[in-house]
């Protein structure tokens, strides 16, 4: 067992969920490493000061997700060569949202220029209607509709950029996606909507100008992780 590797107590609901996160955490940081053994079941009922079943159930969806191994009377073990079968959205669901973001950035970035040198004139229809759409739902003061059509934008120019995996990827984003931005949508002190963000990247790429489609994507998502930042009371 890894003695060093201590935990947080735990006063919130969503109790499976928050076990799962903080043994991921420590995975992905390394405080755990290839084939150590995680401390036994009461020992970690006692770090988080939840029930054997929380601690159970939690263990098996790490298990399932090809993190951890089971071994009959010696214990549980983070695997020696771990493949996450655990499918994207659910991990997306249990990351922390800046984390999110920060992998959104990375990929709408190549999305966007991408997009400026392949889009077709049927790419350029779908983002128009997406922005008019996102125009009119804001007019009407039509938040779920507004959410909507912006990740309907987004995904537009993701299929703009011909490139079909990258498509996939920001689908399955979209629906954590669509989730932050409900959040951020409650608090009107803090979201604002950077319409002219997106009426620029679509002029972008509609002139495929790459660099112009890179700096209206930097644009938009900086000022949106900067509204998580104060949604989340980071700044």
């Amino acid at each position: 067992m890894n003695s060093k590797v201590s935990f947080k107590t735990l006063n919130r609901p969503k109790l499976v969920d928050d076990v799962v996160n903080q043994l991921q955490k420590k995975i992905s940081d390394g405080e755990l490493k290839h084939g150590d053994k995680i401390p036994t079941e009461p020992e970690l009922m006692e770090q988080f000061g939840v029930g054997r079943s929380t601690i159970r159930e939690a263990v098996r969806v790490l298990v399932h997700a090809g993190l951890l191994e089971k071994r009959q009377g010696f214990g549980t073990f983070l695997t020696a060569d771990p493949i996450i079968h655990e499918p994207l959205v659910h991990r997306l669901r249990r990351a922390e949202l800046l984390e999110v973001y920060e992998v959104r950035k990375m990929l709408e970035l190549d999305i966007s220029r991408l997009a400026a040198e392949r889009r077709s004139e049927k790419d350029l229809e779908h983002m128009r209607t997406a922005l008019d759409q996102r125009l009119q739902a804001l007019d009407n003061d039509d938040t779920a509709a507004y959410l909507n059509a912006d990740i309907a934008f987004h995904l537009a120019v993701a299929v703009a950029s011909q490139n079909s995996i990258a498509a996939d990827l920001y689908r399955t984003f979209s629906s954590v996606l669509l989730d932050a931005l409900h959040m951020l949508a409650k608090d009107q002190n803090v979201h604002e909507h950077h319409h002219l963000f997106h009426e620029n990247l679509y002029l972008a790429i509609r002139d495929k100008d790459v660099s112009a489609a890179e700096h209206w994507t930097l644009q938009n998502l900086n000022g949106t992780v900067g509204q998580l930042r104060k949604f989340l009371n980071q700044d």
